[in-house]
């Protein structure tokens, strides 16, 4: 039984409304003519989403090292207007935010009204690293720093009230996390780890990290518990297949696009009528 199946049946069991997108492995062309397609639409969609003003859209991906993070949001932002978005990628904490609270980071870069925001990793590395790694919360500035059920509690209930908070103010929060098995993982390392022009992606500490397997699918299978909601829901995503993954996350991405029924605005009298006196003055030239 792979950790995909565990991790299912962890859910099924549980009786958990978490919504897992799963599809057969496809074909690299068909793949390919499919995120093409998706591509198109999302990149209508966003500047919908710009020209309304009044929504915006934060894709949150998480999974393990080498899960295809990064690969993903550039397969399903390649044709999105690069002005209407941002990614974000959140590594260790430096000093100035560790004189904050754990939300802050994350929460002044979460996209304005119009704006596609990307995080790469995100708050939830606080209930992933920092669970897996209890004795970072000794080096914190914190008033507590008693690591118990009720310090994680304490933390899934502010990520779920942030993004309540955000889902009340026009921000659809979408959640993806990048379900790798453990020997695809391996297979990856190796890869970079074989091919000089893929050295530079292997990272020792990813190999230090995997050492915590176990931990860390108890930390994900908490995490996806606790955080999945309406408002803020989490996609569960078999990622050994990294063709079909990516078709999966576009078309979750437009499908959710679409429940915002986004309009181009409709122009007022006085515009239309300053278009229009634009135009004899272009058509006079």
């Amino acid at each position: 039984m792979t950790e995909i199946d565990n991790l299912q049946q962890f859910l099924y069991r549980a009786g958990h409304p978490l919504e897992t997108a799963l599809a057969q492995p496809m074909g690299k062309k068909e793949a390919r003519k499919r995120l093409a397609a998706l591509v198109d639409e999302f990149a209508e969609l966003q500047e919908r989403l710009y020209a309304s003003d009044r929504h915006s859209l934060l894709l949150v991906f998480q999974g393990m090292d080498a899960a295809g993070k990064d690969s993903t949001i550039d397969k399903v932002t390649s044709g999105v207007n690069p002005a209407g978005f941002q990614v974000f990628n959140f590594k260790k904490p430096n000093s100035e935010e560790l004189d904050h609270n754990f939300l802050w980071r994350c929460w002044r870069a979460v996209p304005e009204r119009g704006r596609i925001g990307i995080f790469n990793r995100s708050h939830y590395e606080e209930v992933l690293v920092v669970r897996v790694h209890p004795g970072i919360v000794a080096s914190r500035k914190l008033p507590d720093r008693r690591v118990d059920e009720s310090f994680w509690q304490r933390r899934f209930d502010d990520i779920n009230a942030m993004e309540r908070h955000l889902a009340n103010n026009g921000t659809r929060v979408l959640k993806f996390f990048l379900n790798v098995s453990k020997d695809e993982q391996k297979a990856r390392f190796m890869s970079r780890l074989d091919n000089p022009e893929k050295n530079w992606k292997f990272s020792h500490s990813d190999l230090d990290e995997r050492g915590h397997w176990d931990a860390y699918q108890y930390a994900f299978r908490e995490m996806l518990s606790h955080t999945h909601s309406e408002h803020a829901p989490w996609f569960a995503i078999p990622a050994d297949d990294k063709r079909s993954m990516r078709v999966i996350v576009a078309s979750i991405i437009v499908k959710e696009l679409k429940k915002l029924g986004l309009e181009y605005p409709s122009p007022d009298p006085a515009d239309v009528q300053r278009y229009q006196e634009a135009r004899e003055r272009l058509n006079a030239e």
